[in-house]
């Protein structure tokens, strides 16, 4: 019975929504195996699970599913967990003394709710407000892709995409706005298409209400995509 009340408690926790850290929880060793020796044995434990929900892996379509399934968690939608992955975001001088907002609008998101490893699906804003340096408009997208492509909780990803790019500029003037549908949402549970959840991070100048009131009608947020 405590078992029981402990699966409702977790089960719960991923229905809120709930998210632990800012900094994507990690254990000491995670990189201690390789990335084959990592997909050899996620490979096995997905093969494991479609037997025990009865599938046929001897069927054509089914037999490279466990090896597919293990590629793709390792090399590709959690590939951002491997901080080698992490993109380099070289600065510039700002030589042209370009003083206002820049603002990057419409980044594609795609990433994996940590809950039930289902996709979330939307679109990144970023900004910031130079005080001497520049990034590369690509870099902007490739922070956002890189922390992205992990298990996350929207919340988490939107701060990881700011003090990101604060690091890299040395400015706190950084915002994000993030606007998602989560097929936990979309496609189980309540199963609600319609909605999406917006989620943002303000930094430094963007606090202020005129700042922030300019970065969000730059990018005339429609939630409809």
């Amino acid at each position: 019975m405590k078992f029981d009340n402990n699966l409702e408690n977790f089960d719960a926790l991923g229905e809120d929504h709930i998210g632990t850290s800012s900094d994507t929880p990690m254990r000491h060793d995670a990189f201690k195996l390789s990335n084959d020796e990592k997909i050899d044995i996620i490979k096995d434990d997905v093969r494991h699970i479609m037997e025990t929900l009865g599938l046929d892996l001897n069927d054509d379509s089914l037999s490279g599913t466990p090896n597919r399934v293990a590629k793709m968690f390792v090399k590709e939608i959690f590939g951002g967990l491997d901080p080698k992955k992490k993109p380099k975001a070289s600065t510039f001088d700002n030589k042209y003394k370009y003083g206002e907002m820049l603002v990057e609008k419409n980044i594609t998101v795609y990433s994996t709710c940590e809950h039930h490893l289902l996709p979330i699906v939307g679109r990144a804003h970023v900004a910031y407000i130079s005080n001497g340096t520049v990034v590369g408009l690509s870099k902007m997208n490739r922070i956002v892709d890189y922390f992205s492509k992990r298990p996350q909780v929207q919340e988490r990803l939107t701060i990881q995409i700011v003090k990101e790019l604060q690091d890299v500029l040395n400015t706190k003037d950084v915002a994000c706005v993030i606007d998602a549908k989560h097929l936990c949402v979309n496609s189980r549970g309540i199963r609600d298409i319609e909605s999406s959840t917006v989620t943002s991070e303000f930094g430094g100048k963007f606090k202020e209400e005129s700042t922030r009131r300019e970065f969000l009608d730059y990018i005339k947020l429609d939630t409809t995509f």
